[in-house]
């Protein structure tokens, strides 16, 4: 592998990551697996009418959730959000959130995520 990365979402799998639920599919485009990726854990994500996400929260990481299609309800803290096409929205460590789709059509966004894994740097 070299420094650089190019690459088509085209040839990354979907993947069904734990505690998503009823077709809450993401690709792993941006990630140490994929590319060495040391600091940023980038994602497409596309949930089916009624797919989800359950609610967590992150010790240490920082999300992007950006909506490129599609429309979904966003709970941050027991309050719901609905996330519309453009919509984007950053959630710090130790903010309770989950993301469901209750719309009609696939609702699409990018999942940008820093650090890589929720344990605390080094």
């Amino acid at each position: 592998m070299t420094d650089s990365f190019l690459a088509n979402v085209a040839e990354i799998d979907w993947l069904q990551y734990p505690g998503h639920f009823g077709g809450a599919l993401s690709k792993p485009l941006i990630t140490p697996q994929t590319c060495r990726s040391r600091r940023i854990d980038h994602r497409i994500s596309c949930y089916a009418p009624m797919a989800f996400v359950e609610p967590h929260v992150h010790e240490v990481q920082e999300q992007v959730y950006h909506v490129l299609e599609g429309e979904g309800l966003l709970t941050l803290d027991g309050q719901r959000h609905l996330l519309r096409r453009h919509d984007y929205v950053f959630v710090p460590p130790g903010v309770r959130h989950g993301f469901t789709n209750n719309g009609t059509v696939p609702l699409v966004f990018l999942v940008i995520t820093t650090p890589v894994t929720d344990e605390e740097p080094l």
